[in-house]
């Protein structure tokens, strides 16, 4: 469970938006503690979380978001605010091409988001896998070699953690990974375990639910709506890992959030 300013830095969305949230009834917090007023909120709720941010950054109105939730059909909704942006005399070509995109697919499987990731230090380690598989014994494994290396060395909160894919293409044996975990400051480092500041890198961001050998389409759809949207693709693709093998039995429930760097 998340605190109402971690989910708030997770989804970038304002606390005070996600107050205004709950309020209108579009995103209620999973529980409330009684005695102390405490808000607390599921990593699942970050979907819904980005698909509100979405239909925000569309320009769609509280009511317009509440009859979608409600049932109300989203094509009917969105044709109209299409027609309603096309007749204003400012600049909407944002709104337009998010909107356009949405329609011309044939379902809301994914939902693409603009988020700027604040810069931060990492510490990072490259490897070769033998199988893609192997992703979830490298993972911890990074992390217990930078502790035993800086026992003292705390993560940033909340947590940010991320695995790039160094080969340009898809491979299925001798994957070249880099893992990535955002800390607070430069540690010690060796021949495994180094550190890098990253600078703060604006992404389009979807969330992918499902087991990983499934995420393939979740790329081959940001890649699209990059292209389709004028973006171009400043740097490698980053998985961030939500929900999974470690507190998540059914693979269906996995899920990773996918970040695209764009200019």
């Amino acid at each position: 469970m998340l605190k109402i300013g971690e989910f708030s830095k997770l989804s970038h969305i304002t606390v005070k938006a996600l107050r205004f949230y709950e309020k209108e009834g579009i995103l209620m917090p999973a529980s409330t503690d009684q005695w102390t007023g405490y808000r607390y909120y599921e990593t699942g709720q970050l979907e819904d979380a980005a698909r509100i941010k979405a239909f925000r950054q569309m320009g769609l109105s509280i009511d317009e978001i509440r009859g979608i939730r409600a049932g109300a059909d989203i094509k009917t909704i969105l044709s109209a605010k299409a027609k309603a942006l096309e007749s204003e005399k400012q600049s909407i070509d944002g709104r337009l091409s998010i909107i356009k995109h949405i329609l011309e697919e044939k379902e809301m499987k994914y939902q693409v988001t603009v988020k700027d990731i604040p810069s931060c230090i990492v510490y990072y380690s490259e490897a070769t896998l033998e199988n893609y598989s192997d992703l979830m014994q490298f993972i911890p494994m990074c992390g217990q070699k930078c502790m035993e290396l800086n026992p003292d060395l705390k993560c940033s909160v909340p947590e940010y953690e991320f695995c790039e894919y160094l080969d340009g293409e898809y491979r299925e044996t001798d994957v070249r990974i880099r893992h990535n975990e955002a800390v607070e400051k430069i540690g010690k480092s060796d021949d495994f375990i180094k550190f890098r500041e990253i600078p703060e890198t604006k992404v389009l961001s979807i969330f992918h639910r499902g087991p990983y050998e499934s995420i393939g389409e979740a790329y081959a759809y940001i890649m699209k709506y990059a292209d389709e949207n004028g973006y171009k693709v400043s740097g490698l693709a980053r998985e961030c890992y939500i929900d999974g093998i470690w507190n998540k039995e059914d693979p269906s429930e996995w899920l990773t959030e996918l970040q695209l760097p764009i200019e």
